[in-house]
C-alpha cells in the first residue's frame, strides 16, 4: 500500500489563503447558486470550506471521509463537486490512479501538473516559454485555445531513487 506524501506547491500567488482571495470566491460561489435557483445548504457550504482550506489536492472519497461525521454522503460530494467544476471554481487533476482529485481553481495562476505514478504526489508548475510556444503555434493553426490541461505522469525523484 503506498503512503501519501504532502505535495510540494512550486509556486504560490499572494491571493491563495488570503481572507479577500476567500471572502471572493464564496461570493463567486453564491452568485453561481443564486443565478441557477440553488440554495446553499449547509452540506454546500461544508465541502466547498473543506476545498476552500485544502492544502493539497483531494479526492472525493478524502472529502467523503471527512465530513461524512456531518451526515454528508458521496453523492452530495460528487454532485456539488460537478457544481464547482460548472461554475469554475474548482478544477480537476487525473491522479496516478485514474481517480480525480480537485484543486480551487478561482483567481489562481494558470499552472500544469506533474504526477508521480510511484507515490502520487502531484507537483504543480508553471512553464511560461511552453505556453508561449502553444499560443504561437494555435495563432498559426487559427485555433483559437477556451482552455487546456498538462498533466504529465512519471516518477519523481524520490522514487525514481529507489531500488
Amino acid at each position: 500500500m503506498k503512503t501519501e506524501r504532502p505535495e510540494l506547491t512550486i509556486f504560490s500567488t499572494s491571493t491563495d489563503g488570503t481572507p479577500e482571495y476567500a471572502g471572493r470566491i464564496r461570493r463567486a460561489f453564491e452568485e453561481h447558486l443564486e443565478k441557477n435557483g440553488l440554495r446553499l445548504t449547509g452540506q454546500r457550504r461544508r465541502i466547498f470550506e473543506y476545498l476552500l482550506t485544502a492544502d493539497r489536492h483531494v479526492s472525493l472519497q478524502d472529502i467523503y471521509r471527512s465530513l461524512r461525521k456531518h451526515g454528508i454522503g458521496r453523492v452530495t460530494v460528487f454532485r456539488t463537486l460537478k457544481m464547482l467544476e460548472a461554475a469554475r471554481l474548482v478544477d480537476h487533476v487525473t491522479a496516478a490512479g485514474g481517480t480525480s482529485r480537485f484543486e480551487m481553481k478561482l483567481a489562481r495562476p494558470h499552472h500544469d501538473h506533474l504526477i508521480c505514478v510511484g507515490c502520487g504526489a502531484i507537483v504543480e508548475v508553471r512553464w511560461p516559454d511552453l505556453e508561449k510556444i502553444q499560443e504561437k503555434i494555435c495563432r498559426g493553426l487559427g485555433f483559437q485555445i477556451a482552455w487546456h490541461r498538462h498533466e504529465v505522469f512519471g516518477r519523481c525523484r524520490a522514487c525514481e531513487a529507489k531500488p
